[in-house]
């Protein structure tokens, strides 16, 4: 069997499998790279306390305009030497972001043990879905739009919850985030290893905020159904 299959991206370019191969081994080692100025982020953000005001509307705008921002500009510079240290600035402003909720967390008794259940539970989904992408033979590039259909409900759902303040609806939309998300892995590695994502810097961050957002959800839920008060 020929080892060098080809597939054809959106510019009409072969790509061969091995190609496809280097973007995904590429993307990995981005995607840990990026893990730590998430953590140097979450770190600053719970010692300095910096992030603490940015509750309810304000923190949901400082939040939205930040990482729609540097969403933007990755995308501007991703073919370029600047698309590395943006992508890395902006996983630095998403720990910050975190902090709070990590801040959260580590008020309760078991606040630790909470953290490393929420990384070990992320880490255990995306070994998963990165196994499952592998051995699925079938396009799922379908999923596409139901994913980003899901997407937009979760955020409609999760800026009302900002404004209402719910502990059910927090529940709800973190479990629903964490199947959406989850299923959004799955996608975004199958679409690089089938070739319909040729850019590792896209990849990753698509990856990113995948695991972002399974992690913060996950942690959410957590705290609020295994928090211990002393």
């Amino acid at each position: 069997m020929n080892d060098n299959v080809t597939t054809w991206d959106t510019a009409g370019a072969a790509l061969s499998q091995q190609q496809r191969h280097k973007v995904l081994r590429n993307t990995y080692w981005l995607l840990a790279l990026s893990m730590l100025p998430t953590v140097l982020g979450a770190w600053i953000g719970v010692s300095t306390g910096i992030t603490r005001s940015l509750s309810g509307g304000l923190g949901l705008i400082v939040f939205m305009a930040g990482a729609f921002g540097f969403m933007f500009a990755i995308e501007k510079t991703k073919n370029s030497a600047a698309g590395v240290p943006v992508l890395l600035a902006f996983t630095f402003f998403m720990g910050l972001m975190l902090s709070r909720l990590i801040a959260m967390v580590l008020g309760f008794k078991n606040g630790s043990e909470l953290i490393m259940t929420a990384f070990a539970g992320t880490a255990g989904v995306f070994f998963v879905m990165a196994s499952l992408a592998t051995v699925i033979k079938r396009d799922i590039s379908g999923m596409g739009k139901w994913l980003f259909v899901g997407a937009m409900v979760l955020l409609v759902g999760s800026v009302i919850n900002v404004f209402i303040g719910s502990t059910a609806g927090m529940m709800a939309i973190s479990m629903l985030a964490i199947g959406i998300f989850s299923a959004y892995m799955l996608y975004d590695i199958k679409q690089i290893l089938d070739g319909g994502e040729t850019n590792y810097i896209s990849a990753t961050l698509a990856l990113y905020l995948d695991v972002f957002n399974v992690f913060q959800s996950l942690l959410a839920l957590l705290g609020i159904m295994g928090g211990e008060r002393d």
